[in-house]
């Protein structure tokens, strides 16, 4: 580690340990917040050096499938039983730490949908700074569609660690990027519309903008933000994955455990890969959790084939799924007529290719 590299640390160390002993209430908001810029400030400045000195050796993730999932959890928490059993995957199991190493891929086919799903190396603390692979493990993550956060039931207190190590990794789990759109302009200072503010208030705005360099902006907020969203918005290099909250192993607690586990962090499935319990319900739970939109495409005159849906992610339109069966469909687009969930009645016409469409529709496109 270099002389800068170091002092950038101590500094970031320095900050860090004033912000926990900041008791954070009306007073001190202000100063909480600076202290958060700096410390993001200091942390881009470590990240770009670091960035220009070593590329670390990644792994190529190949998406197939209609959507991607990823296990992420501590070493031996049960991954590699886990994918084994949903999935078509071969990961090595055994009953010691780091058995996998290498991002293992399987495939999960539910209500005719293809979910590929990794099972990469385990996660350990520190990952988020590259103790044990972890800047390569993280960097699987963020290809996903889905992260299933996998957590043995004897050691709940793995979630917590999970959650800071992705948060420093800058991938925010159920969260949506906050709807605040920042532009920089030559002169002028910086200038703020928004709605009502009760988590931070225009002038702390200010002092953080102009502590990353944002001294002349026009910003526009149209949510109650914090000023943790507000350098997520600056920073502009985070990524926002849906997640599954799986506690693992649950045939190794007590009952009572198990009701504390779940009062105190709310799990979304509750399983045993060794003892295939709660599979299905988790199989159903990460279908759900994906957003997934199937269409049935229908030639004029003939029926669906309901066996072969076309797969969107999202809130998906009839432009999306223009764009899915050939560029060409844009341009030579007349209407479309949909059975379905997104009309008001079976085999309404539609002329917009902005219409929404939903899940199980079925769609006859009428070209020119």
């Amino acid at each position: 580690m270099g002389i800068v590299d170091h002092k950038l640390n101590e500094k970031i160390q320095e900050f860090e340990e004033e912000l926990r002993k900041t008791k954070y209430n009306k007073r001190t908001q202000a100063a909480v917040g600076l202290l958060k810029a700096k410390i993001a400030r200091l942390k881009g400045e470590k990240s770009s050096k670091a960035s220009k000195k070593v590329h670390a050796q990644g792994w190529t993730i190949r998406k197939s499938g209609d959507a991607t999932a990823v296990l992420v959890g501590f070493p031996s928490v049960g991954k590699s039983t886990l994918i084994n059993k949903i999935t078509n995957a071969e990961s090595q199991i055994g009953h010691y730490e780091f058995t996998t190493l290498d991002v293992i891929p399987g495939s999960l086919e539910y209500e005719n949908v293809k979910i590929q799903i990794f099972d990469v190396p385990g996660l350990v603390e520190g990952a988020s700074k590259g103790r044990g692979r972890g800047r390569e493990v993280l960097g699987a993550v963020g290809v996903a569609d889905l992260v299933i956060l996998l957590i043995d039931a004897t050691k709940p207190q793995q979630l917590e660690a999970i959650q800071n190590e992705l948060y420093e990794a800058r991938i925010r789990i159920n969260q949506k990027r906050p709807d605040v759109r920042i532009t920089k302009k030559g002169t002028g200072g910086i200038n703020i519309s928004s709605v009502k503010l009760t988590k931070t208030n225009k002038q702390i705005i200010t002092n953080v903008l102009r502590e990353l360099k944002f001294n002349n902006a026009d910003v526009i907020i149209r949510e109650d933000i914090d000023v943790d969203e507000l350098i997520d918005v600056i920073d502009d290099n985070r990524k926002y994955l849906n997640g599954l909250i799986v506690i693992n192993k649950i045939d190794l607690i007590s009952k009572e455990k198990l009701e504390e586990i779940k009062k105190k962090i709310k799990p979304d499935v509750l399983i045993s890969a060794e003892k295939s319990i709660g599979l299905e319900e988790l199989k159903k739970k990460i279908f759900d959790k994906l957003d997934l939109v199937r269409i049935y495409c229908k030639e004029i005159s003939k029926p669906a084939d309901l066996g072969v849906p076309m797969v969107l992610k999202g809130e998906a339109t009839l432009k999306d799924a223009c764009l899915k069966l050939h560029k060409e469909f844009i341009t030579k687009f007349k209407f479309a007529r949909i059975w379905g969930k997104s009309v008001k009645f079976d085999g309404q016409k539609i002329l917009n290719l902005k219409h929404q469409l939903k899940d199980g529709d079925i769609v006859e496109f009428h070209l020119n």
